[in-house]
């Protein structure tokens, strides 16, 4: 059964921080990446922002500048998500992402991705 839960999403003040966190039940989630995506008002897509790779390594995708960062703690099953100095145009629901792969061929491959529930960030000035 595939589990992700995000929290860590609520209001704050244009300038402050958040930290975002995924708990995730399954190792293929890191096997073949996972990410952190958006879904801004009124818009139905979800946009990857952040995402880690097989090897370690992130990549940011954030329409909004900012410093944002990404980090995994294998140990403890959780993908986190500083957000720091946010401004108004980063509110959005967030959603972390697995990717639990898929069969074909005889052969496992990345590229399905498992969906958290998601969590609201709200910016305000």
């Amino acid at each position: 059964q595939v589990l992700l839960r995000e929290s860590g999403g609520g209001s704050v003040q244009a300038g402050e921080s958040l930290t975002l966190s995924c708990e995730y039940s399954q190792y293929r989630f890191h096997d073949c990446g996972m990410g952190w995506y958006r879904q801004g008002p009124g818009g139905d897509r979800r946009e990857s922002v952040a995402t880690l790779k097989l090897d370690g390594t992130t990549t940011y995708a954030d329409p909004v500048t900012g410093r944002f960062t990404i980090s995994q703690d294998s140990a403890k099953y959780t993908l986190c998500r500083q957000m720091d100095h946010l401004k108004v145009e980063v509110t959005a629901e967030y959603f972390c992402a697995g990717d639990v792969g898929t069969w074909y061929s005889n052969a496992f491959h990345c590229g399905n991705n498992a969906w958290g529930r998601g969590t609201q960030v709200t910016v305000s000035s």
